[in-house]
């Protein structure tokens, strides 16, 4: 009986002992829930923010715009003034076509004085203003349903506006600024008659040129220019110079009449071919089998000891002397002459009243539709101007007949890991060929096409809404192009650079930046093993110019407001140079700081605030030839001025003979 009570009594203490149990195990089970999610968010924002930076990339450019965390950049105040801010939240922008570099018109503001330091910043001020309303309006959803329309209306409007010849009297020509609009360019065979008469000579108003000593006699000049130009680029460059062509009667240094011919690609002048009289050596390459420049009868020729010597030597074997008919220079004053030029397989040849006078070979970086103009300048009369022989279709600086939109041409997602190189290459907003030809060459690198290196071209907007269109078009399918909201001009693309070190460093978070043009032909290769050289130090890699003195007269003139130094500091050469990730920071830094001078020469700009940051920690300063400024050079690590053909081409022997050779091809 007693052993039953007993039994009775364990078994119900060892009831409510598991029901204690169960009920400690629930409420650890419940605390434990509302636990959890605290634990993770405190840990993962304890990772970030403490332990490592945040991450500066993502998976891929494609799942970019799908992700919601990096919000869209909106007018709240507060997310203004964190962006505002010295260190800026670490995310990236929705719209990865758009610099992330941040504009304000306060930036431009700081200096209230009148000197041209002043008028560069409010020039800036001005462009981004502009720029602003651009990009809205592109934005804008009436523009992108009316896009279509108003292309075919461009298209209508392209096809009938290229007449197969024109014709202008000497009237006409001048109320036209002087200049005879060529729509659709040149073609093979086609022929430019000018008719015009020289003035007479007159003292030189030059003040340079018509100093002269007491009691000499006043200098007589009298020369004009005949320019076949091509489409204005981006505001405040001049359009390039694809043939300039000019008779000077009187001479110059020589003394003596010549003619000079030469091109200004990129503003940047050629060669000089000078037609002084004297025919062309006969091992001297000619131009569609005729010489570059013919005889004529010069005032110190008679006599001469080469001819004495010749007529003795033909006298001593016999032979008979061959009748020479002899010309003049083939500009007088107040005389009339017909001239023609006309396009060749190989260039541009002169006739001047029925006689062939010069032929000019084509130079790199022009084809024969990009002379869209003709232009007469200088001591002349115009009579009449005619043009014949045009191409009737569109020109092939069309974006659509550029563009090659295959997906093998499209950028490489942006990495996981981190970048050893970004490499920002400045681009106009009509440059489609440019692009095209560096998405084809030296873009398909294999460090490039795996994301180890990273290229993005940097444009600004143009004035002409067509072009900002197709701009964006192409920046959305190939995935390369950073746009900088503000309108393009020659003497702000500083501000394209110091959007290259912001991309280069919050972006992709890149060791090394550099930058280049996209006439700028790069071999990747060595251009990282130039940097590697100096390891973690700071660096300045490129063509260093030291000691170079700001020019203080001529179209290059650079004021004592400007620059009231001497010297410039030492800087790198614009075409090709590279700085390290810390050096980039400290550009941007100062630029949201509102503290960074801005120079209208890009170049030297990087070298007045490498300086700058110099001044704190030392900097490695590396010169090497090899980043050539003119042209192309044997072993080369970046080759300039280089055409679309010419890029393709070295790229072509890069891969099949591995080692870099120039395309000098015409």
């Amino acid at each position: 009986m007693k052993l039953a009570k007993f039994d009775s009594l364990v078994s119900l203490s060892r009831l409510r002992l598991v029901q204690f149990l169960m009920g400690v195990l629930f409420l650890y089970l419940l605390f434990i829930s509302f636990e959890i999610p605290l634990v993770f968010k405190t840990t993962s924002a304890g990772f970030y923010t403490d332990a490592l930076p945040r991450p500066l990339f993502v998976e891929s450019e494609e799942d970019f715009t799908d992700k919601s965390a990096p919000a869209r950049p909106t007018d709240d105040p507060e997310l203004v003034r964190l962006a505002g801010s010295r260190t800026p939240p670490r995310r990236m922008w929705e719209y990865k076509e758009v610099s992330g570099l941040l504009f304000n018109e306060s930036s431009f503001d700081s200096n209230d004085s009148k000197d041209e330091f002043s008028v560069l910043h409010k020039t800036a001020r001005h462009a981004f203003v502009v720029g602003k309303k651009l990009w809205d309006d592109l934005q804008s959803p009436q523009n992108k349903s009316d896009s279509e329309p108003e292309r075919q209306n461009q298209k209508q409007n392209r096809t009938g506006s290229c007449p197969e010849s024109i014709s202008l009297s000497g009237s006409e020509f001048v109320n036209r600024s002087r200049v005879l609009v060529i729509p659709c360019g040149l073609t093979l065979g086609s022929h430019i008659t000018v008719i015009g008469m020289p003035h007479w000579a007159h003292a030189e108003y030059d003040p340079k040129i018509a100093i002269l000593k007491e009691g000499d006699e006043s200098v007589m000049v009298t020369q004009f220019m005949m320019e076949l130009q091509g489409l204005k680029t981006v505001e405040g460059e001049d359009p390039p110079r694809i043939l300039h062509f000019n008779p000077r009667l009187k001479g110059d240094w020589s003394g003596k009449p010549v003619i000079e011919q030469n091109t200004c690609y990129r503003m940047q002048w050629g060669t000089a071919l000078r037609c002084a009289g004297w025919k062309s050596r006969a091992d001297e390459e000619t131009v569609d089998g005729q010489v570059k420049c013919e005889k004529w009868i010069r005032d110190d020729e008679n006599g001469s000891e080469e001819s004495k010597a010749t007529w003795w030597l033909k006298r001593l074997i016999g032979r008979k002397n061959k009748v020479a008919l002899d010309w003049p220079y083939p500009f007088a004053e107040g005389r009339l002459f017909v001239l023609t030029l006309s396009a060749g397989l190989e260039g541009y040849h002169v006739n001047v009243d029925g006689r062939h006078v010069t032929s000019f070979p084509y130079r790199t970086g022009f084809v024969l539709e990009d002379a869209t103009g003709l232009s007469l300048k200088g001591d002349l009369d115009v009579h009449s101007v005619f043009a014949a022989a045009l191409p009737t279709s569109h020109p092939s600086f069309a974006p659509q007949k550029h563009l090659e939109r295959l997906s093998k041409w499209k950028a490489p997602p942006l990495p996981e890991g981190d970048v050893e190189l970004f490499i920002g290459v400045l681009s106009a907003g009509n440059h489609f060929a440019e692009r095209m030809a560096v998405r084809k060459s030296w873009v398909q690198h294999k460090l490039i096409k795996s994301s180890k290196v990273v290229a993005r071209f940097f444009v600004a907007l143009n004035g002409r809404k067509d072009i900002n269109v197709e701009l964006k078009k192409e920046a959305e399918y190939f995935g390369d192009i950073v746009i900088v909201p503000y309108m393009d001009n020659y003497d702000l693309v500083v501000l394209k650079t110091v959007a290259i070190c912001e991309y280069g460093i919050r972006t992709v978070a890149a060791k090394y930046i550099m930058k280049c043009d996209d006439d700028t032909f790069v071999r990747v290769d060595p251009v990282i093993k130039e940097a590697k050289k100096l390891g973690d130090r700071s660096l300045y890699i490129g063509n260093m110019n030291y000691y170079h003195k700001p020019l203080r007269n001529g179209k290059w003139a650079v004021t004592y407001e400007e620059w009231p130094e001497e010297e410039y500091p030492p800087y790198a050469n614009g075409p090709g140079y590279i700085v390290s990730s810390d050096i980039a920071q400290f550009i941007v830094d100062e630029f949201e700081n509102h503290k960074l001078r801005l120079f209208k020469m890009e170049d030297v700009s990087m070298g007045m605030w490498v300086e700058k940051f110099n001044s704190s920690k030392a900097v490695e300063y590396q010169h090497s030839l090899k980043f050539c400024q003119f042209g192309c050079i044997e072993d080369y690590y970046t080759a300039h001025y280089q055409s679309p053909r010419q890029m393709l081409c070295m790229w072509d022997k890069l891969q099949k003979q591995g080692k870099p050779q120039c395309c000098n091809m015409r």
